[in-house]
This record gives structure tokens, sequence and C-alpha cells, in this order.
């Protein structure tokens, strides 16, 4: 690169660092070594960077809304769209309990997370390919095929990039970059929302010249990844955590937290399986109208960016009563969509909408509540030894939820959407049994 273009690089990463970042104690470098701390401003603004683009990739092939649009609209069987959402959840989940102790054994971990991007980059482009060429059941068959293939290139890039942030980016700072990161693609993910609205595009190609965007997104974020200052890390006390879970399995029948705990998790992953089920509910209404996948795509991505904050000020007060208040406004949303459909309410363009909003915040609450939760009741020594039995259990748990497609097929999907109701409401029980964790 030649000096010039370098020097404006690194103003330009210095320029983010300094907009984004207060130094009020004088120690910009708390926790990284010294020797990465020069690096710090340029490495921060690729990690700001980077994931801006993969988080708007992942809208852009967003399962439960864009790729159930999909496959509704080229007549693919409605067991294909039941199977979107516990693929890519369980696909992301449940590898990282295999692969996270080969990661911590290489002393650079970059090239992890670069590797996951570029193959996901390249299953997005596939997609938009399959959609350009097929249709149907060989079109269901490709894409979730394809999703497949993403899902476990998603899970090296979560197991690697906690380590790679913690090497490269201090601990007061990190949050910063991943909240700045959200805030911008949260922002180009509403401006293409509306662009999907205002109909100014034949129906399928947008969301088609999305995927192929998605890709692009992916790719250039890998790229950008790679240039990353990482300093080589410790390779010692990695452990497979399928095989910590395995050994310490008497723990869901001996620490009665735990269990509510996992059981109230369970019960709530019906908030992440029920949208791709609202929106067949409505295929024939919004007569695959894009300006209607637009407003819920809107509604999802407004949902996201104003509701996690305060789910977090919350959680830090008392993330048992954020999981039980989350299960309530989940089971409310879907018993709402049920009598929508049932009077045919669903025909005025805000109603469906309105109702994916109220769910993705409560999304949001169970997805912020489980987290925290998790930390707070565990200490040091038991903290792997949860996490890992509580993500096998619900990766199992996700993959079970492909019957839903299968129950969607024969009953209907109000069906279904009165069972995740159901399951949302049960939810509430444990959830009022756990400790106070804060």
């Amino acid at each position: 690169m030649p000096k010039q273009e370098n020097d404006f690089t690194e103003s330009a990463a210095e320029l983010a660092w300094n907009t984004l970042t207060a130094e009020d104690d004088g120690r910009a470098c708390k926790d990284i070594p010294e020797e990465a701390c020069d690096e710090q401003p340029r490495n921060f603004s690729t990690h700001v960077l980077s994931l801006s683009l993969t988080k708007s990739a992942d809208a852009f092939v967003n399962p439960k809304l864009i790729l159930s649009w999909i496959l509704t609209t080229l007549g693919t069987p409605a067991y294909f769209i039941g199977l979107l959402v516990p693929i890519r959840e369980a696909g992301s989940l449940l590898p990282q309990l295999f692969i996270a102790d080969t990661v911590r054994s290489l002393a650079l971990r970059k090239y992890v997370w670069v590797l996951g991007s570029l193959i996901q980059g390249l299953s997005a482009a596939g997609m938009g390919i399959a959609v350009m060429t097929l249709d149907s059941t060989l079109l269901g068959i490709v894409i979730v095929s394809l999703l497949g293939v993403l899902a476990l290139s998603r899970s090296m890039c979560s197991v690697s990039y906690k380590d790679v942030l913690g090497k490269t980016v201090s601990k007061a700072k990190r949050g910063t970059a991943t909240g700045a990161a959200s805030s911008l693609s949260a922002g180009l993910v509403i401006a293409y929302a509306l662009l999907i609205s205002l109909e100014v595009v034949d129906k399928l190609t947008l969301v088609t010249i999305g995927l192929f965007f998605a890709a692009g997104f992916w790719i250039l974020a890998c790229a950008l990844f790679s240039t990353l200052e990482e300093r080589k890390g410790a390779t010692e006390g990695g452990k497979n955590l399928f095989i910590v879970a395995r050994k310490n399995l008497s723990y869901l029948y001996t620490d009665h937290e735990l269990g509510l705990f996992i059981l109230t998790r369970a019960l709530l992953i019906a908030t992440a399986l029920a949208p791709p089920f609202m929106l067949a509910l409505n295929a024939e209404q919004m007569d695959n109208s894009i300006g209607g996948l637009g407003s819920l795509l809107f509604a999802s991505s407004l949902a996201s960016l104003i509701s996690g904050y305060v789910w977090g000020r919350l959680a830090d007060i008392s993330s048992r009563k954020v999981l039980f208040f989350s299960g309530f406004s989940a089971g409310t949303a879907l018993v709402f969509t049920v009598i929508a459909a049932n009077y045919h309410l669903l025909e005025t363009n805000w109603i469906l909408p309105f109702l994916l909003f109220a769910l993705m915040i409560a999304y949001e609450g169970v997805r912020m509540g489980r987290s925290i939760h998790l930390v707070d009741i565990a200490d040091q020594d038991k903290r792997a030894i949860y996490t890992a039995l509580s993500n096998t259990i619900i990766g199992l748990f996700l993959l079970l939820g492909g019957l839903f497609s299968l129950i969607s097929h024969w009953y209907g999907e109000q069906t279904v959407l009165l069972i995740f109701a159901l399951m949302s409401f049960l939810a509430m029980l444990p959830a009022y049994l756990l400790k106070e964790a804060q």
C-alpha cells in the first residue's frame, strides 16, 4: 500500500477511535499486550467495519423473513420453511461444542474467523444463484443445504471472535466496538427494508440482489479482518465443551437452578422459531407483496434496534424478570396473531408487522436475559460447564424444532403458533421460580 494511502487509512482509523471512544483515565490499553496498544485504533476500526458488514449480511439472508418469503413465493413445500430457523440456530450452536478446543490450540485465531466469513459469503452467493435458476422442491433442498453450510461456518466465527476481540481491543472498548457495529448495520438494514417497501424494483429481483450483496459483505469483511494486528495467544487450556457437558450431566438433576434455567430457555425457543410461520400464515393475504416483506423486515430491525439497551438495563436489575416478561410478551403476541388470522385482520397492512415487532422485542429480551442470567448464576469454575450443558441441550431442542414444519403441514400454521404461545406462557413458571441472580 502506498505511504500516502496508508497514512490516510491510519488517520481515518484514529478519527473513528477518537470519535467513538472517550478516554477518561488516560489508559487506552487496560488488558491487552503493551505491544498491541499502538495498533488498537486501527484494530478497533477494523472490528467495527467487519462486524457491521457481517451483521448486515446476516439480515440480508435472514431465515426468519427473507429466506422464508423467498421459499413461500417460489412455491417451495412448507416443511422446508419450517426447517430454516432450526438449521440456522442449531447449526451455529452445536458445532462450537466440538471446535472450541481446536480454535484454542491456534496461536492466531483471526484466520478461523476469516475462513468462516468467506464460506458464509460463498454460501450466500450460492443461494442467490439458486433463487435465479430453481424453484419448488429443488430450491428448498438447495437453500436448506446452503443454510446448513452457512450456519456451520458461522459457528467458526462465533467461537473465534471473542478471543480475537479480547486480544486486539481493550476491555473498556469492546462493547463500544460491537455496539457501533450493531448501530451501523441496523441503519443499513432499515434503509434496505424501506427500499423493499417502496416496490420500485421487481418483487423477487431485489431480495435476490440482497443475497449477492450479503455475499459481497461477508467476503469484504473477510478481507478487512485479515488485516488485524493480532498477537499470538496462549494455546493451552482448551477443552472440548461436548466432553465437558457429557462429564457433568449430573448437574442437570443435582443443580436445581441450572435445570430451571435450561427449561426456561428451551421453552422460549418458540420466540426464535415463530416468525417464518407468521409469514407463511399471511402469504395469501399479502399476495406475495414485497411491500409486505419490507414492512416486516423494518419492524424486526426496529425492534432489535430500540429494545436491546432497555432489556440490558433491566437484566442488570433482574435477569429472571426479563425472562418472565419476555415469555408473557411473546405468548401474548402469538395469541393475538392467531386471533387476527381467524378474523381476517391480517389483510390490514400494518397488523402483522406490528405483531412481529412485539414478538421480536420479546425475542431480544430472551437473548439478553438468558445471556446475563447464565453468567451471573455461575461462578468462574462452573461457567464453562453450565454453558456447555445448556448449549448442548438447547441445540438438540432446536434440531427437534424442525418437527414443527410437519405439524404445520398437517394441521396448519395457526396450530403451530398456538403451540408456540403455550410454550412461551409455560416458560413463565420456571422463570418465576429462578433465583434472583443479581
